[in-house]
Parts: C-alpha cells; structure tokens; sequence
C-alpha cells in the first residue's frame, strides 16, 4: 500500500520525481517472500551478505567494504541526486568523499554565509553543484540533513516541502527524530528516513579518506517506504567513506552520542585533564611538567598506542611501575566516575540534555556566548602552556 501511494503521488508530481514510481517498479536482487496485487510487491526484505563478528564474546552483524564494495554503492545510488544541506561540521567531509567516490552530489547552504564561501572554495560551483538550501532539498532524490540540530529545527518546513514520495531523507544524528515531540521534525510516510553516523568529527572524515582509511560508522532505518531504504543507507555508509557499518536505531544513536560526547570524548576527559593538571600545579610542578604528564604524553605517546592494539598493548609498552600503578588505580577512577555517567545517562534518556541543547542553542547570542566559553577555556594556563608545548614539537621546528 505504500508503496502504491509513493507511485501514485510521485506521477502526480512528475518530473524529477519520476525516480520515486522507478522505486516502486525496480526490485533489486532479494529474498523475499513476496505477495503481489496489481503488480504491486506488498512485503520483501531487501538481502545483502553481513558479516557476523565477535565483539568481546557478543555476535554483531557488520558491513564492510567486501560484503559492499565501492561499485555496489555505486550501482545503488546511480539514479540519484544527493543534496548535502549544510555545510559546517559533517557537511564538508561527507559530501567531499561521495563526490570523489564517483557519486552525483550538491550541497545546500544559505547563501552569503561564511559556510557559502568555504564551500565554494572547496570546489563547489554555484549554479551548478551549489545552491540555496530549498533549491538543494527540490532537486534531490536522497536529502542529507546535516545542518545542527538547532539548524534542523528551523529549516525544518522548507525541507519537509520537498520530501516527495520515495524521497530519502538522511540524518548523521538521531537527534531530530528520536526527540520528535520537541524538534516538531516528522517525515511524511511515504519517504525513508535512514542515518549514518560517522563515530567523528567531519575533518577526521575527511582527513582519514584522504589517507586512504575509513572512519566506522552506525546506520539505521527508521522509515522504509520505497524497500530500498536498506540498500540505500549502506550505500551512502560506503559512500561517505566509512570503514565499517554497525547497526542502530535512532533512539540508541542519539543516546549513546550524547552521552559520549558528554563523557569520554569531550566533557570528561577535559574535566579529567583540569584536574589532574590543577593537582600538578598545585604541589609545585611547572607548567609544563603538568601538561606533559597530563595531556602531551597522553595524545602523543599513549594514545596510539591503544589505537593501535588496545589498552593492554598499551600497558605493556610501559614501564612494570607505570603499569602496576595503572593497574591498582583504574578501577578507584572507575567507581568514583560511574555515579556520574548514571546520571548523565538518565538526563539523556529523560530529554533533559536535548532540551537544554534546543534551549541554548536556539538563542540569538548563543553563537556569541559559545565562543566566550571556548575562549576561557583556550585561554586557560593549561590549554596556553599546551599550545607553546605544541610549537615546540619536532615537527613544528
């Protein structure tokens, strides 16, 4: 039935559109089983071969590039217009890789702004590959919706003018969805609604394609209209240049990311350095022994080492002090944090964190405000002493 409705709707809009009927009529190879009524398929699962992996003694099902190779994702998306709207964090980097991966993108942005003019120094042609964030979402048949969260809320009516029936509508971050009631963000019935979500920033995207690596990515379908959602996603997955795909939901993307952000990747590891740095200071050290002891050894040393082959491997390139000390005291750090990472998951899971998020970020001064935190911070003894530290790296010199 609703995929009668997407070819009803999308001959009544016509045009460019006319993909939307093609995905009612075009099966890909599957296995299914199928009822059929007026040539309709009814019921059908899209089939693609995933990889089963243990993870820790946990079975997961994953998606690589030998399961999906580059020219698969190809073949998918071949009829496809993929419109990047924004251009600020994911943007950049997304929409990058797909066109040097062969796919056919434009990209969104408010024209005039400074995002305009970086993506035009990128390479993108007004006119041509660049246009105005409602002219992006009309002429594309996949939509990818990458503005901030707080950006979506706003644009929101000028997107969802656009979704005509078998349109895709992707997000990086299952924010806007999964926080539905608050954002005012749902889709018509008759688009798929799919994420991909790189586990980094944009620039590191980017930056790891550009070295012939892949940053591993969580997909998930919300909505699946057309029966192609599936193949959609991971083609768009392989697309932008991840390494590998693991399964989510929106609800459990959004969650995680939030809370990670809020703990290990961002907020507690800055909170953790503070700390560690301000106890350093306080009992003499100088500066610079705090922030190398603290900080320098950290990303430059060990870091990539645990990159490289866990934290055990880590260890064992260490010295029997350092290691019997790490191993006497990892579990104190560990119970005296867990209380707080209970909590911060609970403010996650009751929308407490997205709405203070809508709340601050919605403001017309929040851009003015963001940037006078960032600069307490930048301008902190320990982040000053960590960027002489920097220039005085071997490669700096």
């Amino acid at each position: 039935a609703t995929l009668r409705r997407a070819a009803v709707r999308a001959q009544r809009h016509g045009g460019h559109h006319q993909i939307a009927a093609r995905a009612a009529q075009r099966i890909p190879r599957r296995t299914r089983e199928e009822q059929t009524k007026n040539g309709f398929i009814l019921t059908f699962k899209t089939h693609t071969t995933m990889a089963q992996i243990n993870f820790g003694g946990v079975e997961e099902k994953v998606v690589t590039r030998e399961e999906f190779p580059l020219e698969k994702a190809r073949k998918v998306l071949r009829d496809e217009t993929i419109a990047v709207i924004g251009y600020g964090v994911q943007g950049p980097g997304q929409s990058l890789n797909l066109k040097d991966n062969g796919f056919n993108v434009i990209v969104g942005q408010r024209e005039g702004s400074k995002s305009w003019d970086k993506a035009v120094a990128d390479g993108w042609v007004p006119g041509e590959t660049l246009f105005g964030i409602e002219e992006a979402a009309r002429r594309a048949t996949i939509i990818q919706y990458l503005l901030s969260d707080a950006g979506q809320i706003a644009v929101w009516p000028t997107i969802e003018k656009h979704l005509a029936p078998g349109k895709a509508l992707y997000f990086s971050h299952g924010f806007g969805i999964t926080y539905k009631e608050r954002t005012g963000i749902v889709p018509p019935a008759d688009v798929d609604v799919i994420l991909v979500a790189p586990k980094g920033s944009g620039t590191s995207l980017r930056r790891m394609f550009l070295e012939g690596r892949g940053l591993n990515s969580s997909y998930a379908v919300f909505q699946d209209a057309t029966g192609r959602a599936f193949e959609r996603v991971v083609a768009l997955g392989i697309g932008v240049g991840s390494g590998y795909l693991f399964e989510t939901d929106f609800k459990r993307e959004v969650y995680s990311d939030l809370t990670g952000e809020r703990g290990t990747l961002m907020g507690a590891i800055q909170g953790i350095f503070a700390a560690q740095y301000d106890t350093l200071r306080a009992h003499g050290h100088t500066p610079s022994e705090a922030f190398n002891e603290t900080v320098e050894e950290l990303t430059q040393s060990l870091m990539p080492l645990v990159a490289e082959n866990g934290m055990d491997w880590m260890y064992a390139n260490c010295s029997t002090t350092a290691q019997r000390g790490a191993l006497d005291w990892w579990k104190r750090f560990r119970d005296a944090t867990k209380p707080v990472f209970e909590e911060l998951y609970g403010e996650v899971a009751a929308g407490n964190e997205a709405q203070r998020s809508i709340d601050l970020n919605s403001k017309p001064d929040y851009r003015e405000k963001l940037n006078e935190e960032l600069r307490e911070m930048r301008e902190s003894e320990m982040w000053q002493t960590g960027a002489v530290v920097r220039k005085l790296r071997p490669e700096n010199n």
